[in-house]
């Protein structure tokens, strides 16, 4: 079997190499691939563009691919899967129309509420004045989220009035680009965040173990919004009654909502959620992809092969598998990061210990990021660079093998939170050299 990733971050590592982890699968492109994918046997990078859609279906006809999997957002709500789809290639993947649950906030937010789940209540606004007085007459926590993609950086929890303000001057000032053209702004919601994947072919679905992302910056989740700085799988606080709960309150609703609009989903429907206090689940927002970091912290466990879940979304046919299998365990995964980064940073510093490692160890595995491979060496490449997994019987096991695989590597400016997981770790995070 030949595969296609497209995307070149963490998250398409982490597929990447899962796939080849698996002996029904024969070759993997990546399109364009990484610093890490660059380096997995049975895998190359091919460089395109992921949003060449011609160009890809040249390349998977020429090639004989047998599914083209999408690992980023962009791609997906630019339409990718309808352009691979018209030319008889098997994506896995939703269609334009589909991926709007993560394209468009405000449209996601009203096909919550025709699913009638729980969410919090929000409006929308093309005005600044107009959005600014609803922020005074509602007060504050209140969220501001520019409207379209924004790479998990068009979103601010304003503690203050004034704070709300500044975010809703930002999104329409042009900083998130095209993504600004309208504002959600949401009730604050209180709680813990939780992610669900769930695999879906569009009539059934199948629920990934829930992670638990870090995605502020800073430590004891302090600071601006990240693309997420960590994450553990499973989490100790969902519960198989609250997964059940989860599935049908919101999975399945949401599924049949998109039905009855003629959207044929296939692919991971990603549920942000708030666990509030009372143990309620509610949607923070949808996406319509793999997350990362979370798969790179889920993917480690599965036993299932990854290949025969995916063409079983993508041919309709998730039905017939069996219970997705899974490794005894936890997984931890913590983001090591350039200096500046969710800001400015610089590019092109050389990462040194990645071969005290082999890349991986028994315990340990690194996922490329943001890096790039030239003249032999890897060189650092974006704003999260690598996400270091660990595997344990429990938390303190497996984070304690990625904090000592961090020590290992190095790179100039890099930063990492040292208290990823604080909430399922019974050991004191100590100082990392």
């Amino acid at each position: 079997m030949r595969i296609i990733v497209v995307g070149n971050g963490g998250r398409e590592h982490a597929l990447a190499w899962k796939f080849t982890q698996s002996p029904g699968v024969d070759q993997v492109y990546c399109i364009p691939g990484n610093g890490g994918t660059a380096t997995l046997e049975r895998c190359q990078n091919i460089a395109l563009s992921p949003e060449d859609f011609v160009g890809i279906a040249e390349f998977a006809q020429a090639k004989q691919v047998n599914l083209v999997v999408v690992g980023p957002e962009v791609p997906l709500a630019l339409g990718i899967t309808d352009v691979l789809t018209a030319k008889g290639l098997l994506v896995f993947g939703p269609t334009q129309a589909g991926a709007q649950i993560e394209s468009s906030k405000t449209w996601a937010k009203e096909l919550m509420e025709a699913a009638a789940v729980p969410t919090a209540k929000a409006q929308s606004f093309t005005d600044t004045a107009l959005a600014v007085a609803y922020v005074k007459d509602q007060g504050a926590p209140i969220v501001i989220k520019a409207d379209g993609l924004a790479a998990g950086k068009g979103v601010t929890v304003a503690e203050t009035i004034e704070e709300a303000i500044a975010a809703i001057t930002d999104v329409f000032s042009g900083k998130f680009g095209l993504a600004g053209a309208q504002v959600l702004i949401e009730d604050c919601l209180v709680g813990q965040e939780v992610s669900v994947l769930a695999l879906t072919d569009g009539i059934t679905l199948r629920p990934l173990l829930p992670a638990q992302d870090h995605k502020r910056i800073g430590e004891g989740d302090t600071g601006p919004n990240t693309g997420g700085m960590g994450v553990y799988a499973p989490v100790p606080l969902v519960t198989e009654a609250l997964m059940d709960r989860i599935q049908t309150e919101i999975l399945e609703p949401v599924l049949a909502e998109l039905r009855s609009r003629q959207i044929d989903y296939r692919g991971v429907l990603y549920a942000g959620l708030m666990i509030t206090p009372a143990g309620d689940p509610k949607v923070i927002e949808f996406n319509c992809r793999f997350g990362d970091p979370e798969t790179q912290a889920i993917l480690p466990l599965l036993e299932t092969p990854l290949e025969q879940l995916a063409i079983a979304c993508a041919t309709q046919t998730l039905k017939t598998v069996g219970p997705i299998a899974w490794k005894t365990g936890v997984s931890a995964c913590v983001v090591m990061a350039a200096g500046g980064y969710p800001g400015d940073y610089e590019k092109g510093y050389p990462i040194t210990g990645l071969e005290t490692l082999g890349g991986s160890s028994a315990a340990a595995t690194v996922f490329h990021a943001g890096t790039r491979f030239q003249d032999g060496q890897i060189l650092t490449d974006g704003g999260r660079v690598l996400a270091v997994n660990g595997l344990g019987l429990n938390f303190d096991q497996a984070f304690a093998q990625a904090y000592a695989a961090i020590a290992a590597i190095h790179f100039q400016d890099c930063y990492w939170r040292q208290d990823i997981g604080y909430r399922v770790r019974t050991q004191t995070p100590g100082s990392i050299p």
